[in-house]
C-alpha cells in the first residue's frame, strides 16, 4: 500500500508543481514595461509553408529595457517577420532597417496596466483551479484504496499531506501574482 500512497502523493505533486510551470511562462508573456524577448513567443511566421515560432527563425534580444531587436537568420524573413509582428496585433510597431527589425516597446498606459493585471489575474486562477483539481484526484484516488483495504486514519493522512501540499502551491501562486501585480503597476 505504500508504493500507492506515495505514487499518489508524487502525482498530486507533479500536477500542481506543472501548474506553477505554466503560470510562470505565462506570467512571462505579460509585459510589464520592460522589453522582454518572450514577448514575442506567441509569434509564428511563416517559414517556407511552415508556421514557424519567431524564434526559430531569429534571434530576439534586448539591447536596452525599451526595446527589442530583431535578427533573422535569412535576410528573406524580414518583410516576413515584420508582418507577422503586426498582425499579432501586440500594440507594436515594428522597424525593418534592411538587417534587422526593432520594436521600440511603448510605455504601458493607466488603463493597459489594469488590463495586464487582469489578465495576470486570470491566468492566477487558472493555476489555482488545476492544483485545486489535482487535490480533488489524489483524494478520490486516497478514497478508491480506502475502499480496497487501506485503514481510515491512514486515509485521513494522507488526505491530510495532499491538502498541505495544496496550501503550499497555492501560496505559491498567490506570491508569483503579487511580484507580477508590482512589476505591472510599477511605472
Amino acid at each position: 500500500m505504500n508504493d500507492e500512497i506515495q505514487l499518489i502523493l508524487t502525482t498530486v505533486e507533479d500536477d500542481m508543481n506543472s501548474a506553477l510551470t505554466h503560470l510562470e511562462s505565462e506570467l512571462a508573456k505579460v509585459r510589464a514595461g520592460r522589453a522582454n524577448p518572450t514577448m514575442l513567443d506567441s509569434i509564428y511566421v511563416d517559414y517556407y509553408g511552415t508556421k514557424t515560432p519567431l524564434n526559430q527563425v531569429a534571434t530576439i534580444n534586448s539591447p536596452d529595457p525599451r526595446a527589442l531587436a530583431i535578427q533573422p537568420f535569412e535576410k528573406s524573413l524580414l518583410v516576413v517577420i515584420e508582418k507577422a509582428i503586426q498582425a499579432a496585433n501586440l500594440g507594436f510597431n515594428p522597424q525593418n532597417d534592411g538587417i534587422m527589425i526593432r520594436i521600440i516597446v511603448p510605455p504601458l498606459t493607466e488603463d493597459r496596466r489594469k488590463d495586464l493585471v487582469k489578465k495576470a489575474k486570470n491566468e492566477g486562477e487558472q493555476a489555482k483551479v488545476v492544483i485545486r483539481n489535482a487535490r480533488k484526484e489524489g483524494n478520490e484516488e486516497v478514497k478508491k484504496l480506502v475502499k480496497n483495504g487501506l485503514p481510515e486514519d491512514e486515509g485521513k493522512v494522507v488526505e491530510d499531506k495532499v491538502q498541505k501540499l495544496t496550501d503550499t502551491h497555492i501560496t505559491k501562486v498567490d506570491k508569483l501574482m503579487e511580484v507580477k501585480e508590482k512589476e505591472i503597476l510599477t511605472v
